[in-house]
């Protein structure tokens, strides 16, 4: 059974999708609209009862969490070296990595992108607060992007070898895009990766499938 990514652009959803078109592997593309609040309707609640995206459906297997998808991915798909071999050091470092994107720079954009979730309803003035609190950790944390970049050299974020840990922190670094004041763009490292990443041809198969438009980080 081919493996289906229900996904809605622009989101989470985009670190498998760039994944599955690295892979070139058969997979079946499900938009869930959340602008319909598909999102939250029964028949995807079984799915994912958080009502997230991505999910991945694999045969009989219902996978969510990006992490959880993108290592399941690598692990069936061995022969695409999208993460380095078990039991390596490398390997040590890509899952420390992966977690991190994860756990604790995604969740801090997502603080930012939706602060009145963490005040009281209605309080503006908080959730403004909160907002610019999350950006200040946001930048804090890309420049640790930036220091990986420059410390391993590069064309990638683990240096020659590209992996799933590129699709990773190309979606979340684009996610800056429209900060005011700096961005994972400015970055002296992270501005010609992020230039790189947006040029491989499966990343420009991406935008074009999720009808995105520059400026794409």
């Amino acid at each position: 059974m081919t493996m289906q990514l229900h996904y809605y652009p622009s989101t989470a959803a985009m670190i498998p999708h760039i994944v599955l078109e690295e892979l070139g592997a058969p997979y079946e593309r499900v938009l869930v609209d959340r602008t319909k609040d598909q999102h939250k309707a029964p028949a995807y609640l079984k799915l994912n009862p958080n009502g997230l995206m991505p999910v991945l459906t694999d045969g009989e297997l219902v996978l969510y969490e990006t992490a959880a998808i993108v290592l399941h991915l690598c692990d069936t798909h061995p022969q695409a070296k999208l993460a380095p071999a078990l039991g390596t050091p490398a390997r040590a470092e890509f899952y420390k990595w992966l977690s991190w994107c994860a756990t604790t720079l995604q969740q801090a954009l997502i603080v930012y992108f939706y602060p009145e979730r963490w005040v009281k309803e209605g309080n503006t003035e908080g959730a403004a607060e909160v907002k610019a609190k999350a950006q200040e950790k946001v930048n804090g944390l890309v420049d640790q992007l930036d220091a990986l970049v420059e410390r391993n050299g590069g064309p990638w974020a683990f240096g020659k070898e590209y992996s799933a840990i590129d699709a990773y922190v190309f979606t979340l670094c684009r996610w800056t895009r429209n900060f005011h004041g700096a961005k994972a763009r400015d970055r002296k490292n992270l501005g010609p990766y992020l230039q790189r990443m947006s040029e491989r041809p499966a990343v420009q198969r991406v935008f074009a499938h999720e009808q995105l438009s520059p400026p794409w980080f």
